[in-house]
């Protein structure tokens, strides 16, 4: 009985083990292969011509990276401006390298990080970025505050973490706070509005320092496509006599709305700070803090950005050209933008902080 008890559990485990073999792919041999192609390597982080910010100096750095090869890796090398900074000979999955790899000491300053990537028979491949590391602290936005571009020799909005475009070939100079935009010929620098247009109301402030030259420049654009001024912003910059006027004009989306007269600064005005607020029932220019020195508010029911996709600052371009208020090689520092209006008292609060 004994001996048909076991036959009887064998013949059912084998009928289960056939069962389960059922539907699976067959694991077929298949004999060594030439590894005839080189490796591949992608760097995915830093990015090329990108700042890594950080708050901390020296600060540590996640490089990101992928490596493979149709065979086998034999060695991943990362340098860092020459050095060697990691030399990886074992790997999990021979084919394939997802690499994060930590990097402390990084201070501020220019960087090229190269990777070579081996396999087995010493085909090897090598791909490298350019970067620069700068410091900028944690920025808290403040209520309302969408966009925030120091220019601290860089180009990126510390809210979002995402750059302006350039156009052009502006450079850095020294600035009201710390390092500034300097505006060339043909240069200007572009972003989405999206991350105000959802609201009428509107603000901006920043500091500048005029160029006279050329004798008309544009200083910020939000404007549509043609020569509405029903919608959207335009402040610009013109020569009269020995006087620059700055001018700003918005559309409400049923007509054009005009800050006159202009507010007139010398031609050889020093660092100003220019604050622009719109709600739904008015608009207010501030200048260093206070009241325009002109006509400063105006009656209004808000800004309409119908067909306003772009920002611009530092020319009209590319849509309030009209006027000839092309590139202006003024100096631009510390722009902050809100999707609502600000009080007298914010202004004024924003103003001491960077004079």
């Amino acid at each position: 009985m004994k001996l048909i008890k076991y036959i009887l559990i064998f013949s059912v485990f084998s009928l289960f083990t056939v069962s389960c073999e059922k539907g699976l792919d067959p694991i077929n041999p298949v004999a060594p292969q030439a590894d005839g192609s080189a490796p591949r390597v992608e760097i995915t982080y830093p990015v090329e011509g990108k700042p890594f910010v950080s708050p901390d100096d020296p600060a540590t750095i996640t490089f990101k990276l992928l490596a493979t090869d149709d065979v086998e890796l034999k060695s991943v090398v990362l340098e860092l401006n020459g050095t060697v900074i990691a030399n990886i000979t074992s790997f999990l999955d021979y084919r394939r390298l997802d690499l994060k790899y930590n990097y402390s000491g990084m201070t501020d300053g220019d960087y090229t990080l190269k990777v070579t990537v081996t396999d087995m028979v010493n085909n090897s491949v090598s791909g490298e970025v350019d970067f620069f590391k700068v410091t900028a602290p944690v920025y808290e936005p403040m209520d309302g505050e969408v966009l925030y571009f120091p220019l601290d020799g860089f180009y990126l909005d510390l809210i979002s973490g995402t750059e302006l475009a350039v156009n052009g070939a502006p450079t850095f100079t020294e600035g009201k706070i710390n390092d500034c935009y300097a505006g060339a010929t043909d240069a200007y620098m572009t972003y989405p509005s999206s991350s105000f247009t959802s609201s009428s109301k509107f603000s901006v402030c920043f500091w500048y320092k005029i160029n006279a030259v050329p004798p008309r420049g544009g200083i910020l654009a939000i404007s549509p496509v043609g020569d509405s001024r029903n919608y959207g912003l335009r402040l610009f910059r013109e020569n009269s006599g020995d006087l620059q006027n700055i001018g700003l004009n918005f559309g409400d989306g049923t007509t054009e709305v005009w800050m006159n007269p202009f507010i007139q600064v010398p031609a050889d005005q020093d660092w100003m700070h220019i604050a622009i607020t719109i709600s739904n029932e008015k608009a207010t220019i501030y200048v260093n803090g206070e009241l325009a020195p002109t006509n400063s508010e105006v009656e209004t029911t808000g800004i309409d950005w119908t067909g306003c996709d772009g920002l611009t600052i530092g020319s009209g371009m590319p849509n309030f050209v009209y006027w000839l208020h092309f590139s202006d090689l003024s100096l631009y520092d510390e722009f902050h933008f809100f999707k609502r209006d600000l009080s007298a008292a914010e202004v004024l609060s924003i103003y001491e902080a960077g004079k």
